[in-house]
């Protein structure tokens, strides 16, 4: 098997310096989004990305906690993801592996920086909030989780409704309102190959790639942006990859938009 990444690898970078894509799609092009809502039944909100081959499942889950002592006014918000190893041979089940931290901590950060959730808005009384709890599944990876899983995240906190608050404790079984969103935000990846810069890279091109760049923005500020892989990046290159980034929002944004029609 490593003998054929190697191969494949090397077949990619060839079609990279001939400024080819392998599925022959442009640099910046993503590949197909597909969104499914509502799959997982008992959670407040969920939904199925698929990014090409790449299968990511957000579930999110309200429950009635204190808040941080920071910020007693405020709701809370974790992000975990898991990477199942029915995704792909070389994930193991097990405590969190360094991968699935990176890729909780960035989506989260994106989140976060932007101001999506109404955390204000999650407060119930004195010593009590909602705390929102984002859980990624990673079913098939192919390439490219970061934005996969971000698109997925904000799919369920599209599609999520609150469960009614009533002499003290949650009911589930009532849940009309509609999470507060406050801010929208679009994670655009990029793999450097071969010297070329390619958006939304499928797993042989990861695999070929020598740095990597995340850039998160809400369409008007880049909120976020994590920089992955051993290899650099100019400031000339970043530059051209943020103006990318923002030009990708409107793209992405509509396909969570029509999830809500």
């Amino acid at each position: 098997m490593e003998g054929f990444d190697v191969v494949k690898s090397q077949y990619i970078k060839e079609m990279i310096a001939k400024g080819m894509r392998e599925d022959g799609r442009g640099m910046f092009d993503f590949r197909k989004i597909v969104i499914t809502p509502g799959v997982i039944k008992h959670a407040e909100g969920s939904a199925q990305v698929d990014l090409g081959a790449t299968r990511v499942l957000a579930g999110v889950k309200l429950q009635v906690e204190e808040p941080m002592k920071d910020t007693p006014n405020d709701g809370n918000m974790m992000v975990s993801a898991e990477l199942l190893p029915l995704a792909h041979a070389e994930f193991e089940s097990g405590p969190p592996s360094p991968e699935s931290i990176e890729l909780a901590r960035v989506v989260d950060r994106g989140i976060r920086a932007a101001e999506c959730v109404d955390m204000p808005g999650l407060f119930i009384e004195e010593g009590k909030v909602w705390s929102v709890f984002i859980d990624l599944y990673v079913l098939n990876y192919n390439g490219n989780l970061f934005d996969a899983s971000t698109i997925a995240a904000m799919s369920a906190l599209a599609t999520a409704r609150m469960p009614k608050f009533e002499d003290g404790k949650a009911i589930y079984e009532e849940r009309t309102k509609p999470l507060s969103l406050k801010n929208h935000i679009v994670s655009t990846t990029f793999g450097k190959v071969e010297g070329a810069l390619l958006l939304d890279t499928n797993i042989h091109e990861e695999n070929a790639a020598t740095a990597r760049l995340t850039i998160a923005n809400d369409g008007k500020l880049i909120r976020a942006m994590q920089k992955g892989l051993g290899g650099s990046l100019s400031q000339a290159e970043i530059e051209s990859l943020v103006d990318v980034s923002l030009s990708k929002y409107a793209e992405v944004k509509s396909s969570i938009d029509n999830l809500m029609q």
